[in-house]
């Protein structure tokens, strides 16, 4: 075990598994470049050559359909968006060709495809590059979906996702690419589909997506101070989604709030809500809570992005409004603004 922050995990999973497995190479716009992804790159280039990883024209539609034709030749693609917001541009090859190759072949061809998008928020990133998106790609039958929030679980699923014989998008916020923590030198795998509590709790439920679990503990750490636990769970894989963890919390709670940085209206969380709903209706004791961005596009402006966007803040809000407790004063508190790390766009 060592400090590892969260670019490091990803560069070495992808690191040990290219030396491991010569199949496997990395390409995408800017990705050999100084930026080098947010570092998670950084190095690759060098080690392995321009044959494996490599920089592409800006036309994110023909380079997926490439990475298509490369996985079902035999080679194993790991495919960078460094915007998921420009990744629609690609969704005709990802929905109608990618998640449904295997199934139209039945099953002769497999798509051992991985595709990292970045999301999330930096300071002032507008609406063309802060968007999340993980219900486009959750509603579609054929696509594996994962979102980590730890250096640890980053590492092991992304090994994970590389040795996968099926097309696996791998979201990715921005600001978690600065989180350390232990983090085990050797290649290791954590299964895809299996979520984690990543604290215990038995007053509220909240199910965090990527960032808006660092968001969650520390709503839960403020709230801890007023006797309420709060116990959090982190999907970790969105499709498939570990269905059984997340009822099985809500059912010993009685309550859950979902905290997602992605819109609420149709998005993930709302498929959250609705089989919570269906699975624990008698033992609800308040109804679900979802937090996620306003329906608006994403502000540039900083004083309409602190609206915008949920926080620590608006969660212990939440857990207060649900548990029927008075208001907290919360301006003695410390509510870390990530930023202060945050580098630059890429």
């Amino acid at each position: 075990m060592r400090k590892l922050d969260y670019a490091g995990a990803i560069r070495e999973a992808m690191t040990q598994e290219m030396e491991r497995d010569s199949r496997v190479f990395v390409y995408g716009i800017g990705v050999p470049t100084w930026s080098s992804i947010f570092g998670t790159t950084k190095g690759i280039p060098e080690k392995f050559g321009k044959e494996r990883c490599f920089d592409t024209p800006i036309s994110e539609d023909c380079m997926t359909g490439f990475g298509l034709g490369a996985a079902i030749r035999g080679l194993r693609p790991i495919h960078v968006h460094i915007r998921v917001d420009f990744m629609i541009l690609a969704t005709n090859q990802l929905i109608n060709m990618v998640s449904n190759y295997t199934y139209s072949t039945g099953g002769k061809l497999k798509v051992p495809l991985v595709v990292r998008a970045v999301i999330g928020r930096g300071w002032g990133q507008g609406a063309q590059h802060s968007k999340a998106l993980f219900s486009n790609f959750t509603h579609i039958p054929g696509l594996k979906v994962i979102a980590p929030t730890t250096p640890s679980d980053m590492k092991g699923m992304m090994t994970a996702a590389i040795r996968d014989d099926n097309p696996v998008i791998c979201f990715e916020h921005r600001w978690l690419y600065w989180a350390e923590e232990d983090v085990p030198e050797e290649p290791y795998e954590i299964p895809l589909g299996v979520g984690r509590i990543l604290r215990p709790g038995k007053d509220v439920t909240v199910v965090g997506l990527s960032w808006m679990n660092v968001e969650a503990r520390l709503a839960a750490d403020i709230l801890a101070k007023r006797g309420v636990s709060v116990e959090i769970v982190d999907p970790r894989t969105l499709a498939p989604l570990d269905e059984d963890l997340i009822v099985d919390s809500v059912k010993r709670t009685g309550r859950c709030i979902i905290a997602d940085c992605d819109w609420v209206d149709s998005g993930f969380s709302a498929e959250l809500s609705a089989r919570i709903n269906e699975k624990c209706f008698g033992m609800l004791k308040a109804a679900v809570k979802r937090i996620g961005f306003a329906h608006t596009p994403a502000p540039t402006v900083r004083e309409l992005e602190n609206e915008f966007y949920p926080n620590a803040k608006t969660i212990v809000h939440a857990v207060e409004d649900m548990l029927g407790l008075e208001a907290a004063n919360l301006d003695g508190e410390d509510f870390f603004s990530h930023e202060r790390r945050f580098r630059g766009p890429f």
